[in-house]
């Protein structure tokens, strides 16, 4: 009768630092790994790197953790993350959508025609309300494309593989009549800022501090709010030392992502190539970080040692990836709808027989993919400042990946939008790696298969551990 059940009791001071660890913090352990295999993914590739090309100025002596690549990756990340995040949804509801690829190639090159053919033409070139059309017309047609997927799914009883293999081959083809088989492009000024493209696509370092200073206020709150609902609902609290852990390291990671991405400078040709085009008039002789001067040579700026920098701050993309993130997050957990999706999921039968209206539920989930697809496309195509018919190549493959590595389990009914957001980094960590390392793209495709597979399989191994 000597062994205790209850926290802190001596049934527990046998078990290991990590386990108790965790079960105070209250931690995923399936969250745990995947930072722990992101780790090893950025530290092995800057190693290698570092060997092949020493002294680049990573952590390790590589290329791929310096500030310039990780805001790269960030910025690469975004397009996969926002797709994911629908994606979790959709798989939840035992679900699939294998078009989201080429949903995103037809919705970027609509977007882009019409910013080129059509809105450039009327309102004219540079005009402030282009932008704003593009990217509602964009989310809408998405949604609609996406709508289109859920009536057919629920209401034509067509299995969601078969309708979004076949909009994965229609709606490429759709793309390519729509552009004419040409690539679209230049894309308005504005909107090439949403895809992080060009030096005025931050924030800038202050205000950069300032988001950082009150993600941490936010970090904080949430864990007072959350212990205080506990002890009004009189369930156990975390430990304080957990609870005060869990802010340490959530204020650490934002506040360390700040300082990489305020640290990263546009480089030199880069910069100066702006400000020639946007005619930037600089006096002589003002220096940069690096102590070199701008010159002036009649309306034009040109290069005394170094040139012109810029620094960046937090790049737009990455702002609505995480604006997507939280709100995702939010209609999960907190609303109706979310609570319906992740019941439905768990099981289809009861969820009908307790009055949820299965195949308008289906056709919502759908639609909201589609929309994210449009937020995706307009990131991806303003990121490349034109529209193609190969823009969402493979893009199927990366969001579902993604999806099931953060936990999201093809068996439904389980999945959150955080861990598919590591899941998406994750992902593009291995492929931005791999192509830095000059690794040929056939490749890097059996990798993320490979990862694939793995993640499905411990994904199972997980469920029958649990259960």
């Amino acid at each position: 009768m000597a062994t205790q059940t209850n926290a802190g009791g001596p049934a527990l001071s046998n078990d290991g630092v990590l386990k108790r660890l965790i079960r105070a913090t209250e931690i995923d352990t399936r969250m745990i790994g995947m930072i722990v295999a992101l780790m090893i993914i950025w530290v092995g590739f800057d190693i290698i790197s570092g060997q092949i090309r020493p002294g680049s100025g990573g952590i390790f002596g590589g290329s791929f953790l310096t500030s310039r690549n990780l805001w790269i990756l960030l910025v690469q990340t975004s397009v996969i993350a926002v797709m994911t995040t629908g994606m979790v949804l959709v798989i939840v509801l035992r679900q699939i959508d294998l078009s989201v690829g080429s949903m995103l190639s037809v919705v970027a090159v609509a977007t882009g025609v019409l910013q080129v053919s059509n809105l450039g033409p009327m309102l004219g070139i540079g005009h402030p309300a282009i932008w704003i059309i593009a990217v509602l017309f964009a989310i809408a047609l998405g949604a609609a494309v996406g709508m289109f997927n859920g009536v057919l799914i629920a209401y034509g009883q067509i299995p969601s593989f078969i309708v979004t293999l076949g909009g994965l081959i229609a709606y490429s083809g759709a793309a390519f009549l729509i552009a004419s088989g040409v690539t679209v492009a230049p894309m308005d000024k504005t909107f090439k800022l949403i895809g992080g493209n060009g030096p005025l696509a931050s924030i800038g370092p202050m205000w950069s501090w300032i988001l950082g200073g009150i993600a941490c206020l936010v970090i904080i709150a949430a864990i007072i709010g959350g212990r205080r609902q506990r002890l009004r609902f009189k369930f156990t609290p975390k430990p304080v030392w957990a609870e005060i852990l869990i802010g340490v390291i959530g204020c650490a990671a934002v506040l360390g992502t700040t300082a990489v991405v305020n640290s990263y400078l546009w480089p030199t040709r880069v910069a100066e190539r702006w400000a020639i085009d946007n005619n930037l008039t600089i006096p002589a002789g003002v220096e940069n970080k690096a102590g070199a001067a701008i010159c002036m040579a009649g309306d034009k700026v040109v290069t005394c040692l170094n040139g012109l920098t810029f620094q960046t701050g937090y790049p737009i993309p990455v702002l609505i990836t995480v604006a997507v993130g939280i709100i995702m997050t939010f209609i999960a957990r907190r609303t109706r709808f979310g609570r319906y999706v992740f019941a439905t999921g768990g099981n289809p039968e009861a969820a009908e027989l307790a009055g949820v209206n299965t195949k308008r539920l289906t056709v919502m989930v759908f639609t909201l993919m589609g929309a994210l697809v449009g937020v995706s496309a307009v990131i991806a195509s303003a990121r490349l400042d034109a529209a193609t018919t190969a823009l969402g190549t493979l893009s199927e493959l990366y969001v579902i990946a993604a999806a099931v590595i953060g936990g999201t389990s093809l068996a439904g009914g389980v999945g959150t939008i955080y861990g598919a957001i590591v899941g998406a980094l994750l992902m593009q960590s291995l492929q931005s790696g791999m192509a830095l390392l000059n690794v040929d793209s056939a490749y890097t495709n059996i990798v993320v298969g490979v990862v694939l597979v793995l993640a499905v399989f411990v994904d199972q191994a997980y469920r029958r551990r649990v259960k």
